[in-house]
């Protein structure tokens, strides 16, 4: 029996002032009270009850050592039900990271909206292209980019959504040098490259409606890592470039960006979320993954929607162009 169990038994006992009455009421029998008591002062080598055939009392040492037992005990139960409730209940501080445009595209988003529902949660998003180490760093919950399966890591992975990019270039740039009609005219123009762990950095591939296409980039004019940089780039008609659709949307809309081969996307991301266990999680960590679950891929739909709903946007004078 180890010491907190034999602090309770003493407990019991002093309450009661009987052996007979600490068992009955811990459910056990009056040897296994009688011997943890013993045990007990064995331990402490100092007698905590005076022992009659009619009443067993405090000694002078038991009584300071009970006021001693209720305050610690009264500790652990306390901790014990914080940490109870850490998996019941959602609140602390949860650290998350994500890559820079996706975070900024959904993740942030996707936190306000959390903690709208979860006010008790404060939440600490780091934004960076650099993937961490969850328990290293002691990140709870880090959102990652793939184009493929996640190797095995020990960590729990959560699939989010699937993430598409589109070529585009600004309309002086496509006025100057022409809309390329296929894939192959692309070899005539600037292409600018983005330079991260999930994307060749030397080669496009390209879904279009009749087959799949690789496109071999040329040497680089301008080489970034983060996807809103290489959209000013492209603003500025510096050439062609592939952007994530929720970095490529707004460009889009106000005309300071085109799509080029508008029937055509680049390959696919998954999104992941990660997290350390699976069993017994944190209460804030189980519900922020169950939302972005939720929410993320919601999001995701609707700016493919937008995207297909926009008419093709080539320069007036291109259009006839076959």
């Amino acid at each position: 029996m180890d010491t907190l169990q034999t602090m309770r038994v003493f407990m019991r006992v002093a309450e009661e002032g009987s052996f007979t009455g600490a068992a009955q009421r811990l459910q056990v029998n009056t040897a296994h009270v009688s011997r943890a008591v013993v045990t007990l002062e064995n331990r402490l080598r100092t007698r905590l009850f005076h022992r009659t055939t009619r009443r067993v009392a405090l000694t002078e040492a038991g009584e300071r050592y009970l006021r001693r037992c209720e305050q610690i005990l009264a500790c652990v139960d306390q901790a014990e039900a914080e940490a109870a409730d850490a998996h019941a209940r959602p609140s602390g501080r949860l650290r998350v990271h994500a890559t820079t445009g996706f975070g900024q595209a959904y993740v942030v988003p996707a936190v306000l909206r959390y903690q709208q529902c979860y006010p008790s949660v404060s939440v600490e998003l780091t934004l960076s292209q650099h993937v961490p180490d969850l328990l290293d760093e002691g990140y709870d919950v880090s959102l990652q980019l793939s184009a493929r399966d996640l190797p095995d890591s020990g960590l729990v992975c959560q699939q989010l959504g699937v993430l598409h990019s589109v070529l585009c270039a600004a309309p002086a740039y496509l006025q100057e040098r022409g809309v390329p009609r296929n894939v192959p005219e692309l070899a005539g123009h600037t292409c600018l490259q983005m330079l991260t762990s999930v994307f060749p950095s030397d080669q496009w591939h390209l879904f279009g409606p009749k087959r799949d296409e690789m496109f071999r980039l040329p040497a680089a004019v301008f080489q970034v890592n983060i996807a809103e940089a290489l959209a000013v780039a492209l603003r500025e008609g510096v050439g062609i470039g592939a952007l994530p659709v929720s970095t490529a949307l707004p460009a889009l809309r106000s005309g300071a960006l085109l799509r080029v081969l508008p029937d055509h996307r680049l390959q696919a991301l998954t999104a992941y979320a990660l997290y350390a266990s699976r069993q017994y999680v944190d209460a804030k960590i189980r519900t922020f993954v169950e939302s972005l679950r939720e929410w993320i891929p919601q999001a995701l739909s609707a700016d493919m929607a937008i995207l297909r709903s926009m008419s093709d946007t080539r320069p007036a004078e291109n259009r006839s162009a076959p």
